[in-house]
Protein backbone atom coordinates (compact mmCIF):
# COMPACT_ATOMS: atom_id res chain seq x y z
CA UNK A 1 0.00 0.00 0.00
CA UNK A 2 3.10 2.48 0.76
CA UNK A 3 4.06 1.77 -2.96
CA UNK A 4 0.73 3.29 -3.99
CA UNK A 5 1.00 6.28 -1.08
CA UNK A 6 4.81 6.95 -3.18
CA UNK A 7 4.19 6.29 -6.94
CA UNK A 8 0.55 8.25 -7.13
CA UNK A 9 -0.14 10.36 -4.49
CA UNK A 10 -2.25 12.78 -6.16
CA UNK A 11 -4.46 9.51 -7.31
CA UNK A 12 -4.33 8.41 -3.79
CA UNK A 13 -5.40 12.05 -2.25
CA UNK A 14 -8.57 12.22 -4.83
CA UNK A 15 -9.47 9.08 -3.31
CA UNK A 16 -9.23 9.53 -0.05
CA UNK A 17 -11.17 13.00 -0.82
CA UNK A 18 -14.02 10.69 -2.44
CA UNK A 19 -14.08 8.23 0.16
CA UNK A 20 -14.58 10.98 2.63
CA UNK A 21 -17.17 13.42 1.03
CA UNK A 22 -19.55 10.46 0.51
CA UNK A 23 -19.22 9.14 3.94
CA UNK A 24 -20.23 12.99 6.00
CA UNK A 25 -23.06 14.35 5.99
CA UNK A 26 -23.79 17.06 3.33
CA UNK A 27 -25.29 20.27 4.73
CA UNK A 28 -28.02 21.95 2.78
CA UNK A 29 -26.62 24.69 0.50
CA UNK A 30 -28.43 26.81 -2.18
CA UNK A 31 -26.84 24.47 -4.87
CA UNK A 32 -29.12 21.83 -3.98
CA UNK A 33 -32.22 23.85 -5.93
CA UNK A 34 -30.12 22.32 -9.04
CA UNK A 35 -31.81 19.88 -10.53
CA UNK A 36 -29.67 16.53 -9.95
CA UNK A 37 -26.38 18.35 -8.19
CA UNK A 38 -26.06 15.24 -6.35
CA UNK A 39 -25.41 13.14 -9.65
CA UNK A 40 -23.48 15.95 -11.19
CA UNK A 41 -21.35 16.19 -8.25
CA UNK A 42 -20.86 12.48 -8.60
CA UNK A 43 -19.88 12.45 -12.26
CA UNK A 44 -17.62 15.11 -11.94
CA UNK A 45 -16.05 13.33 -9.18
CA UNK A 46 -14.99 10.19 -10.94
CA UNK A 47 -14.41 11.76 -13.96
CA UNK A 48 -11.43 13.77 -12.60
CA UNK A 49 -10.25 10.49 -10.49
CA UNK A 50 -9.94 9.35 -13.54
CA UNK A 51 -7.70 11.86 -15.75
CA UNK A 52 -5.82 12.14 -12.80
CA UNK A 53 -4.98 8.45 -12.36
CA UNK A 54 -4.30 8.19 -15.85
CA UNK A 55 -1.85 11.37 -15.89
CA UNK A 56 -0.13 10.04 -13.02
CA UNK A 57 0.46 6.83 -14.58
CA UNK A 58 1.78 8.27 -18.00
CA UNK A 59 3.88 10.63 -16.02
CA UNK A 60 6.10 7.76 -13.94
CA UNK A 61 5.80 5.20 -17.33
CA UNK A 62 7.33 5.71 -20.53
CA UNK A 63 5.52 2.52 -21.47
CA UNK A 64 2.29 1.96 -21.62
CA UNK A 65 0.64 -1.07 -20.14
CA UNK A 66 -2.77 -1.29 -21.49
CA UNK A 67 -3.93 -4.26 -19.50
CA UNK A 68 -2.91 -2.55 -15.95
CA UNK A 69 -3.77 0.85 -17.11
CA UNK A 70 -7.23 0.06 -17.97
CA UNK A 71 -7.19 -2.39 -14.89
CA UNK A 72 -6.36 0.51 -12.32
CA UNK A 73 -7.84 3.58 -14.56
CA UNK A 74 -11.01 2.35 -15.46
CA UNK A 75 -12.22 -1.09 -13.64
CA UNK A 76 -10.67 0.06 -9.82
CA UNK A 77 -12.70 3.52 -10.41
CA UNK A 78 -15.93 1.84 -11.36
CA UNK A 79 -15.99 -1.16 -8.90
CA UNK A 80 -15.07 1.81 -5.97
CA UNK A 81 -17.88 3.65 -7.20
CA UNK A 82 -20.39 0.73 -6.62
CA UNK A 83 -18.27 0.24 -3.24
CA UNK A 84 -18.99 3.86 -2.67
CA UNK A 85 -22.52 3.47 -2.67
CA UNK A 86 -22.76 0.08 -0.72
CA UNK A 87 -21.26 2.04 1.83
CA UNK A 88 -23.10 4.61 2.03
CA UNK A 89 -26.76 2.69 2.50
CA UNK A 90 -24.68 0.24 4.89
CA UNK A 91 -22.03 1.76 6.93
CA UNK A 92 -23.83 5.51 7.76
CA UNK A 93 -27.01 6.67 9.27
CA UNK A 94 -26.21 9.69 7.15
CA UNK A 95 -25.94 8.79 3.67
CA UNK A 96 -28.17 6.62 1.72
CA UNK A 97 -26.67 4.36 -1.39
CA UNK A 98 -28.23 5.16 -4.91
CA UNK A 99 -27.58 3.07 -7.99
CA UNK A 100 -27.91 5.89 -10.27
CA UNK A 101 -24.81 7.61 -8.27
CA UNK A 102 -23.30 4.22 -9.21
CA UNK A 103 -24.51 5.05 -12.76
CA UNK A 104 -23.33 8.13 -12.64
CA UNK A 105 -19.87 7.59 -11.38
CA UNK A 106 -19.57 5.14 -13.93
CA UNK A 107 -20.52 7.96 -16.39
CA UNK A 108 -17.82 10.10 -14.78
CA UNK A 109 -15.19 7.28 -15.17
CA UNK A 110 -15.83 6.67 -19.36
CA UNK A 111 -15.83 10.24 -20.15
CA UNK A 112 -12.54 10.81 -17.66
CA UNK A 113 -11.19 7.39 -19.67
CA UNK A 114 -12.35 9.38 -23.29
CA UNK A 115 -10.31 12.32 -22.01
CA UNK A 116 -7.43 11.50 -21.13
CA UNK A 117 -6.96 8.67 -24.30
CA UNK A 118 -7.65 11.81 -26.74
CA UNK A 119 -5.01 13.00 -24.80
CA UNK A 120 -2.48 10.04 -25.06
CA UNK A 121 -3.18 10.00 -28.78
CA UNK A 122 -2.14 13.95 -29.33
CA UNK A 123 1.41 12.96 -27.60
Amino acid sequence: MLYYFKKYPQSVAVIIVIWVLCMIPVPETPLNEINFIDKWTHFAMYGVLTLVIWHEYRKRHTMTNWCRLIFGGVLCPIVMGVLVEVAQAYLTTCRSGDWFDAVCNTLGVLLGTGIAKLMIVRR
